[in-house]
């Protein structure tokens, strides 16, 4: 007989059902979230598992690496999927939800996800401390401007650059705020030369990178555009066709069909919203700040005059998403000219 684990995963404890292909619970248990102390549980029995199951979260793709490596059939199973199924539970507890994953991996009625390799991984640190640190070095410039406003003193439009020399130019000769306000100065230029540290580790990261380089040449894609792209995909082999990539990071109209009943509505943004957001913001650049005309480009303008920018902007994004996924796979580069919707797509 066959039998299937469900793992219901915290930092701290595990909790692991195990049931047959009857669905009835043979073994089940409360552990460390520790690889060798699972393997242990499960091995002990001396049964022959066929599909072990854990819900993807941050802490899911080290356990599932380390469980993988000692050779149990392990699966991320997709989030939304596994609550979903899980709603019908009267109580949410622990042991029915590990209850609940190991019946999922029993039916089959569940979606895998796909575990970013560690390369990957370490990529998606990177972009993200990146981003964490550029916030904060905003959120401190406009907590200085909110700050010395009463006084009568308006910073103004500046560059990022002037912005420390016009606060310091207005505080000129108010030796009270300028001791108040210093030490938020002295804060704001650490983040900054942090925030340098790393925007240099990705733009060398995207040099190295023949793949990201190739997306580079796509007019409004950038280094943090291509390197979100690269780092969230991971692997282009796991989408059989470019198209569906739009929808795997949300871009296309949710559907509500039932019966007479039959509408699209807005976008689902599932998916990952960083690569969704670098991708709105390359599509913003490429309707407003690219002023060489292509295909794409014509095709975003014209969608502009009659649905407005915002609707535009997202459906060159879901386009941008099918030519940068290609142009990854095909091994091309961006050429204007005619063709896939946003140029030409030449062989390098």
């Amino acid at each position: 007989m066959d039998y299937y684990a469900g793992l219901d995963v915290s930092l701290e404890a595990t909790s692991v059902c195990v049931v047959n292909g009857d669905g009835k619970v043979v073994r089940e248990g409360k552990l460390p979230s520790d690889p060798d102390a699972i393997e242990l549980f499960l091995a002990e029995w001396g049964v022959q598992l066929k599909r072990v199951g854990l819900e993807a979260f941050s802490f899911s793709a080290w356990l599932h690496a380390a469980l993988d490596e000692k050779g149990l059939p392990v699966t991320c199973i997709e989030t939304r999927h596994t609550k979903a199924a899980l709603a019908a539970m009267i109580n949410k507890t622990d042991r029915n939800d590990a209850r609940g994953i190991a019946q999922l991996m029993r039916t089959g009625w569940f979606r895998a996800v796909h575990v970013k390799s560690r390369e990957a991984q370490a990529l998606r640190m990177l972009l993200g401390g990146r981003k964490a640190l550029l916030g904060k070095v905003l959120d401190m410039e406009n907590m200085i401007r909110g700050l010395i406003r009463p006084f009568g003193l308006k910073v103004g439009t500046v560059s990022t650059g002037r912005f420390e020399a016009r606060v310091r130019e207005l505080l000129a000769g108010a030796d009270d705020l300028e001791r108040i306000v210093e030490p938020l100065l002295v804060a704001r230029a650490a983040m900054r030369l942090q925030f340098a540290r790393l925007h240099r580790l990705a733009l060398a990261a995207a040099r190295n990178d023949q793949a990201v380089k190739r997306m580079m040449t796509v007019p409004g894609v950038g280094a943090i555009v291509a390197l979100t792209f690269r780092a969230t995909v991971d692997d282009p082999g796991r989408f059989r066709k470019s198209m569906t990539v739009g929808a795997h990071f949300g871009l296309t109209p949710r559907r509500y069909q039932s019966g007479e009943t039959d509408r699209s509505g807005r976008i689902s943004k599932c998916g990952d919203d960083l690569t969704r957001a670098m991708l709105y913001e390359a599509a913003i650049a490429i309707l407003t700040r690219i002023p060489k005309s292509f295909k794409l480009r014509l095709w975003g303008l014209r969608l502009l005059k009659k649905k407005g920018l915002k609707k535009a902007a997202t459906a060159v994004a879901r386009a941008l998403a099918v030519l940068l996924h290609k142009i990854w796979v095909d091994g091309s580069t961006f050429r204007y000219g005619v063709g896939l919707r946003g140029g030409r797509i030449a062989r390098a």
